[in-house]
């Protein structure tokens, strides 16, 4: 299935969720300059209209087709019926790629939470995903389509820390469903990826600060983050090479290389040398990471007893 042979998205429909902003917007442009037809999928229809304005700017044919569809992604059904908008549009034909970048995270401590916080956790980080794979995988079935469908983790989905308690299970729920999906789906000749992106620098990492706990972001400032433009490059390249997990930083790709369990290999002679380095490197980070945390306890004690959460 993941041949040698490099996959190209000149000619074909692309499918991508969350494209009016951050990585699907940046992923959307991308592939419109490389040739393809491009179906964007987000809530705001103002956003879109902006989007679409940014697509036209990458035009490189005017036989392309840009489309923009206001839709919820919350439930089976809206996932389903924004699909279904956009096949429509190529009489009723499934996307030869579709791209699940829709999602959002709220860090905090566990402690602040709401029971609600842990199932918005969910539902923003894993369901908004799931629920479009869901849906493009019956229809590419049904319509024998050799087609792709990728999904968006993070390098949370390969390990955690403090302040994620309500989002990084989801990213690696997203794991799960990957690797589960990459061995079924193999049997109708559909690929299946998934992208696992370090800190990206769009509108989402701003939400993001807005409640982010100070110490998650001391903890974050080793990792130097990609912009949008960036982590959509290292996307599509690991797309176009048939990675099945695809990093597109070194931290990411060490936890890639200790977390592996048995998903396939990008390049086994590089994922060697990652294992080597991640064997050293890993056990040093958490060690790092972990004195962080606990020179922050009195702190954070003070912090819970200012919000009435502790004595």
């Amino acid at each position: 299935m993941f041949s040698s042979r490099k996959w190209s998205p000149k000619g074909l429909h692309v499918y991508i969720t969350g494209g009016s902003q951050g990585l699907g917007l940046a992923l959307a442009k991308l592939v419109a300059r490389k040739g393809a037809h491009v179906s964007i999928v987000a809530r705001t229809q103002s956003k879109l209209d902006d989007a679409l304005k940014e697509l036209e700017a990458n035009r490189q044919s005017p036989d392309q087709v840009f489309k923009a569809f206001s839709f919820s992604l919350n439930t089976a059904e809206e996932s389903a019926a924004a699909l279904q908008a956009a096949s429509d549009a190529y009489g009723g034909q499934v996307p030869d790629a579709v791209f699940t970048c829709a999602g959002a995270a709220k860090p905090m401590y566990l402690l602040e939470m709401q029971p609600e916080d842990l199932s918005r956790g969910m539902a923003n980080g894993y369901w908004v995903q799931a629920w479009t794979a869901f849906a493009a995988a019956k229809q590419m079935v049904r319509e024998n389509k050799k087609g792709k469908i990728v999904l968006v983790s993070s390098t949370l989905g390969y390990m955690s820390l403090i302040g994620y308690s309500s989002y990084s299970p989801a990213k690696h729920a997203l794991r799960g469903l990957a690797d589960s999906l990459h061995s079924e789906l193999m049997l109708y000749g559909i690929d299946t990826h998934i992208f696992f992106p370090p800190t990206m620098y769009t509108p989402g990492f701003d939400e993001e600060n807005k409640t982010k706990p100070a110490i998650t972001r001391t903890i974050e400032s080793a990792d130097e983050g990609l912009t949008a433009d960036q982590a959509a490059a290292g996307l599509l390249a690991g797309v176009e090479k048939g990675h099945a997990h695809i990093t597109a930083d070194l931290i990411t790709s060490l936890f890639r290389a200790s977390t592996r369990g048995c998903a396939p290999r990008s390049n086994a002679a590089l994922d060697f040398l990652l294992d080597l380095v991640a064997l050293v490197g890993i056990p040093i980070w958490r060690r790092s990471v972990d004195k962080q945390v606990l020179a922050h306890r009195a702190e954070h004690r003070e912090y819970l007893r200012s919000k009435g959460l502790v004595d």
